[in-house]
């Protein structure tokens, strides 16, 4: 089942953001330690770039393929590599005539995905207008969910704009604003946060939805990826008490698009938030979801521990964590001999290396020092 988790990755893949880097360079692993990683990855990456430059092209459209060129950027690649040049052209050949840059399926996601890849890339306004059209589209995705703020699916995004939104698209789509030059005090910005703040277990002012107030001691605070579940009798994302199991790579997806679009740390839902993260801490597996999405969760775990600002996180047990150090040595231990990275777990496409490593490679960008 394809959906926004993997659903590609995309997004922006956060890609870019608010990087705040380590301050501390104890607290960061060595620079040279992470480019080895990452070097062996991209020789695997270039081994799968298909003739046309695309990667999983059949399966994903343009998706991975932006996600691949992002984060070779992300690590530092230049625009004229030969694997970015070539998944940037197939990129190209992607967008459509309304400003999407999509295939079949997925029109948020790759678009979104796209627009942060060709902000990666931007070197003296050569996708200027490219991002602006594709700027106009995704707004468009998120204006079709109507304008009554009360109604559920409010300033959320979809895959496209004949589908429900979720947690994962509209945090996509969130960052897709951000590359594109967006400020915070856009209404855009607003309308997400409300949708946001209704795919979090917390109750209140800002989610008068019935799960929130269901959830377990365990998933307060957490986000859910889709809160029109707590309406379907089969999804088994429902609790026995009625509520909503929080997810490790919705929350972070949601930590992340918060601190984004400048709510404070100092406001309840962020609290709550990292209240949660601090109890699910992990590296080992995405929170709620076992192995299933484990890629897509490193990267949202690293943009959202990156935009928290913190070089060594305390969990709720006091634990020090030198994130960026522990997410290099797990995925230091997890790659293999041919520099790819795979998930056992086959949802969400992260069966194939070729998602996955480049999921991994993005995470590793957020591990290095500052500049």
């Amino acid at each position: 089942m394809f959906r926004t988790q993997f659903a590609l990755p995309l997004l922006a893949a956060g890609l870019l953001a608010v990087p705040a880097r380590a301050a501390d360079p104890k607290a960061a692993p060595d620079p040279a330690e992470v480019k080895k990683v990452i070097a062996k990855a991209y020789d695997f990456l270039k081994s799968k770039q298909d003739a046309d430059g695309s990667f999983l092209k059949k399966f994903a459209g343009p998706g991975v393929s932006a996600l691949v060129a992002a984060s070779l950027l992300k690590a530092g690649y230049p625009v004229d590599d030969p694997v970015v040049a070539k998944a940037l052209k197939a990129l190209e050949e992607s967008i459509k005539k309304d400003g999407g840059v999509y295939d079949r399926r997925f029109a948020n996601y790759t678009t979104s995905l796209a627009i942060v890849t060709f902000h990666e890339a931007n070197k003296g306004g050569k996708y200027d207008k490219i991002i602006a059209d594709a700027a106009k589209f995704v707004r468009g995705v998120q204006d079709s969910n109507g304008t009554d703020d009360k109604e559920l699916k409010f300033g959320g995004a979809g895959y496209d704009a004949n589908s429900r939104p979720d947690t994962s698209n509209t945090a996509f789509f969130l960052e897709a604003l951000v590359a594109s030059g967006a400020k915070s005090d856009d209404p855009a910005f607003k309308k997400a946060i409300t949708f946001l703040s209704k795919a979090q277990n917390l109750p209140g002012e800002y989610n008068p939805e019935a799960f929130a107030t269901k959830a377990t001691d365990d998933d307060k605070g957490g986000f859910v990826y889709n809160p029109f579940d707590q309406t379907d009798a089969k999804s088994e994302k429902r609790t026995t008490g009625g509520g909503l199991r929080s997810e490790g790579g919705m929350t972070y997806a949601g930590l992340k698009s918060f601190l984004y679009a400048g709510v404070g740390k100092d406001d309840k839902r962020v609290k709550a938030a990292i209240d949660w993260v601090k109890r699910h801490y992990t590296l080992t597996e995405n929170p709620g979801m076992g192995q299933a999405g484990l890629f897509y969760y490193y990267h949202t775990f690293a943009k959202a521990m990156d935009a928290l600002g913190e070089d060594v996180f305390t969990d709720a047990k006091g634990g020090k964590h030198p994130w960026r150090k522990e997410l290099l040595e797990q995925l230091k231990k997890t790659q293999k001999d041919d520099g790819s990275w795979v998930n056992a777990n086959k949802a969400f496409l992260e069966g194939s290396p070729e998602l996955a490593t480049a999921f991994a490679v993005l995470s590793l960008s957020y591990t290095a020092p500052g500049k």
